[in-house]
Formats: structure tokens, C-alpha cells, sequence
């Protein structure tokens, strides 16, 4: 949409009001040193096409097939909400599937029947009713993707959580719009994401906080209702304790994502094997000269997407 004026405020691009992301050819952008922190919507590089080629059997014909025959499918489903003529939300859920129209029909049926399930975290869910939890700064995504192309989300639940002002339910909010800004990328969707869990200073108190319920909503929501590829969980820092917070988990985790979690304490080598030092930020050993992307600078971003956030939230299960 040529047409669409964009303001600038403090180096930031904002949209309109009821202008989505899918409708701008600029995002909401801000500039944080030698990088750029925006949610990237636009076409992947030609490394990233060649990587959905031979891991998601993505082609233009494929994609094409895919997508009419995942619309043929939403269609029959009538008390499913979906955007059906969107054609980049449809995509969204294919290539997690590698473009098998009834498993993403599937996986987007998980998706919404998880969060009526949790309907109480997920009502309305938008960064700007979630603002305390940003400004904890516990919460990050690095600005510049790993070696594999990969979103890097940092969550610190050591020395820095103070669980008395921050619960893990607002973590959990917290990590969700994080994710879901995640699926708005088409780079993001073929090369996936990591996560690093900092556990530095982890207390006895701390571990109270964590319950097998709040255990088992986070490994349902990656093992059978997240649409993104999660390739790697990092688990580094961790003291002893941690081991009586993972006992709580280790009963849901099915083999694919108990394979997928990795724990490295302090052995930065380790952690190197995975993601390179020069995507890393200096605090961890790695080169990146951005040290840290503040809890408020992600929410200031964030905040300017509430409306495609109301876009995500409208869709779904109708209400009984």
C-alpha cells in the first residue's frame, strides 16, 4: 500500500492505527547501535529459500497446491474463525508441516484449541497490557540472528527475576508475544528459533514458583500447538536447584523435544557447538558488540503491533 503515510517517533516507523504488518512495505523499525530491531516481514534471502527447499519441500507449485488444498480444508471447518483468503497466514502453517495441508490443518486446530484451554492467559492477550513484564528485563530477543538464521529469545529466571513483582505467568505472556511476533516472519518460519534459558542465580525460593500444571502448559504448547520451529532449548548457568525445577517436566516431554533441550552450565565451548560466538553477546564469550536490547525497547516496539495482535486474537474457536 504506496499510499500509507508512516510517522517517525524517536527513530521508530509506526503504523497507522488499523493498518496491519502484511499491509506496509516498512515495519515498525528501531535503531539500537549498528542494528536494527523490527519484526522482518519481508521475502527471505536466497540462503533461506534454498534451506525451505530441502527441509520444507517448499517450491512455488507445492506452495501453491498447499495452500489451495489447506483453504478446502479451514473451509469444512465451520466453527474454526480463520483468515481464509490471507494467503501469507495459511503459509504461516504450512511450512512448520513442510507443506502438508492436513497436518497443518491439524496443527492449526491444536493451536486454537490449546488456547481456549487457556483462555485465561490468552484472552487478549497484547504487549501493551503486558508492560510490566518488559520492564523486569528478563526477556530478550537478540537483534541479529544466529549463524543458522535463527531468532535468539534470551530468558533470564536467575539473580535478575524477582518472582515477588514478575509471576511466571506474565514470563509465560511475556515469551508467547515473543513467539507469535516470531511467526509474522518468513524467515523466521523456515530457519525457526532457539531459545537460551540464563539460569544464573537460580534460588530455592524461585523453584517454589514453578508447578507441574505451569510445566506441562510449556511443553503442550511446543510439543503439539506451537506453529514455529523451535530447534534448540539451551539451558546454561544452572545450579543445583534447577534440577528439582526440570524434575517437573521431564514427565510431559515426549523424545523429539527431550532432545532438543541442552544443558551446557558454564561451559561456554558447549554452547559454542550450537551457536556460534559471533552471534553471541560479549556477556556470554561471543563478539556481538550489542550487549543487551532492553526489556522497554522491545515493548515500545511491540506496542506499535497491537493491531495485528487484535488480528490474532480475533480468530479461533467461536465463542460458546
Amino acid at each position: 500500500m504506496d499510499g500509507i503515510k508512516r510517522l517517525e517517533l524517536n527513530g521508530i516507523t509506526i503504523m497507522p492505527p488499523g493498518i496491519l504488518l502484511s499491509d506496509l512495505h516498512e515495519v515498525p523499525k528501531l535503531k539500537i547501535g549498528d542494528f536494527t530491531l523490527e519484526i522482518e516481514v519481508g521475502p527471505p534471502s536466497a540462503e533461506i529459500q534454498e534451506v525451505a527447499r530441502k527441509e520444507l519441500r517448499e517450491t512455488p507449485e507445492i506452495q501453491k497446491e498447499a495452500v489451495a488444498r489447506l483453504k478446502k480444508l479451514l473451509q469444512a471447518e465451520s466453527s474454526l474463525k480463520t483468515p481464509l483468503d490471507n494467503e501469507a497466514w495459511l503459509i504461516r502453517f504450512l511450512r512448520p508441516c513442510k507443506y502438508y495441508p492436513e497436518s497443518a490443518r491439524d496443527l492449526i486446530k491444536q493451536y486454537y484449541n490449546f488456547k481456549v484451554k487457556h483462555s485465561s492467559i490468552y484472552a487478549t492477550l497484547m504487549p501493551s497490557k503486558e508492560k510490566n513484564i518488559f520492564e523486569q528485563n528478563i526477556l530478550t530477543v537478540l537483534p541479529n540472528r544466529d549463524q543458522h538464521g535463527r531468532r535468539v529469545l534470551i530468558i533470564e529466571l536467575g539473580k535478575k527475576w524477582k518472582h515477588n513483582k514478575c509471576s511466571l505467568d506474565e514470563v509465560y505472556k511475556g515469551c508467547v508475544l515473543f513467539l507469535e511476533a516470531a511467526m509474522l516472519e518468513p524467515t523466521t518460519q523456515i530457519a525457526g528459533a532457539v531459545v537460551i534459558f540464563d539460569m544464573d542465580g537460580l534460588t530455592l525460593q524461585q523453584t517454589w514458583q514453578f508447578t507441574p500444571p505451569f510445566a506441562k502448559r510449556i511443553v503442550d504448547l511446543l510439543q503439539d500447538a506451537m506453529p514455529l520451529r523451535v530447534k534448540n532449548i539451551h539451558v546454561i548457568n544452572q545450579p543445583y536447584v534447577f534440577n528439582i525445577v526440570f524434575a517437573m517436566f521431564k514427565p510431559f516431554l515426549q523424545d523429539k523435544l527431550k532432545n532438543r533441550i541442552i544443558f551446557h552450565g558454564t561451559d561456554r565451548k558447549s554452547l559454542y557447538q550450537y551457536i556460534a560466538p559471533k552471534c553471541l553477546p560479549m556477556r556470554y564469550g561471543g563478539s556481538v558488540e550489542i550487549d543487551y536490547v532492553e526489556g522497554f525497547q522491545w515493548y515500545e516496539l511491540l506496542i506499535l503491533c497491537n493491531k495485528e495482535y487484535e488480528a490474532i486474537n480475533s480468530y479461533g474457536y467461536k465463542k460458546k
